[in-house]
């Protein structure tokens, strides 16, 4: 079986999971992403054939919501906040240090499927600023010159 056939049977399983409902073709995303880091093209369409949702209305949602991507994410999945609060306390300074350290610009994963890279508007956590998160995990007060250590928490031997 090729990986794609694996891919499938496993979108398939998910779809399943949700009775094949279209009501839920939002979870069945989230899931798919959670799996495989990403939506890609063939699991938008195997949503799309067996749900009977047209393939335009499950792109439209992919592309709305910051939760999804099109292409792969990184094994950590860094984002940076931009708020207000965080941006007048130097985020964009952080941003810059993560963008030199991992070699990436914001928006990008690295080469090694280890680490994606995102400035976001807000976590929500205005009184730690500037404030990141590493897949569930909040950082607080970061500073640029701790993004090193960071990441050395999350790179791989």
């Amino acid at each position: 079986m090729t990986c794609q056939n694996c891919e499938t049977k496993s979108v398939a399983e998910i779809i399943e999971k949700w009775h094949s409902d279209k009501e839920y073709v939002i979870e069945m995303m989230q899931d798919v992403q959670d799996e495989f880091r990403h939506t890609s093209r063939e699991s938008l369409e195997t949503i799309s054939q067996i749900t009977k949702t047209p393939l335009a209305d499950l792109y439209h949602i992919a592309t709305f919501y910051k939760a999804f991507s099109l292409e792969p994410k990184g094994k950590f999945q860094i984002q940076v906040c931009m708020g207000t609060a965080c941006h007048v306390k130097g985020a964009d300074r952080v941003l810059e240090a993560f963008e030199r350290e991992l070699n990436i610009r914001d928006g990008e994963t690295s080469h090694d499927q280890q680490f994606s890279l995102d400035g976001v508007r807000c976590i929500g956590c205005c009184s730690l600023a500037p404030v990141i998160t590493v897949n569930e995990e909040i950082f607080g007060e970061v500073e640029p010159a701790g993004v090193p250590k960071i990441l050395k928490k999350f790179k791989e031997d």
